[in-house]
């Protein structure tokens, strides 16, 4: 195996690895949340670290036999998005939601974690040395993108319902 070939799957491998610890945090975060949009979140972002490390594994098995990245186009598909899982959570909970102070560290961790992966994936596709590599890090540095800002919008509408409310509603003071 040559150098760039060496290295493209030791960046794979890294990133099964961060695939397998976000998922496994996720299910961990899970199963200790009593609050239902917590609860739904990690188990969706579970499923999600699940997918692409299917993905991952794939290409990682394909980079070793042929010796280089292979031109193949790369879609993430899911069940549901997280957004109608966020959105089908809040319209279940109504705007006085409970919630402890671990489900929001567990979700303040997550946040961290998903913007490593993105940081990780987005410095991969800028080393890319073919168009399918950078495309399929590009599709994961949108994913990681799309969870991280999930996540946000969880912390904050768990954490201050009511301003959540007022800042995707825009809501004035004046009550118009």
């Amino acid at each position: 195996m040559d150098n760039r070939v060496e290295e493209t799957a030791r960046a794979l491998e890294t990133a099964l690895q961060m695939e397998i610890d976000g998922k496994e945090f996720y299910l961990k975060s899970a199963g200790a949340s009593s609050n239902e949009l917590a609860k739904r979140l990690f188990d969706n972002l579970a499923e999600q670290e699940d997918v692409h490390y299917r993905i991952i594994q794939q290409l990682h098995e394909k980079v070793v036999s042929q010796g280089g990245w292979p031109e193949v186009e790369t879609a993430f598909k899911h069940g549901k998005s997280l957004k109608s899982v966020f959105r089908e959570a809040v319209e279940a909970m109504g705007q006085e939601p409970k919630v402890a102070s671990t489900e929001l560290d567990a979700i303040k961790t997550a946040m961290g974690m998903e913007d490593r992966s993105y940081s990780f994936y987005r410095s991969r596709a800028e080393e890319a040395a073919t168009p399918a590599e950078r495309a399929f890090y590009e599709a994961l540095t949108a994913e990681e993108r799309t969870h991280y800002l999930t996540l946000v919008d969880s912390y904050d509408y768990l954490s201050d319902p009511q301003g959540w409310l007022t800042k995707t509603e825009h809501w004035s003071l004046d009550g118009g």
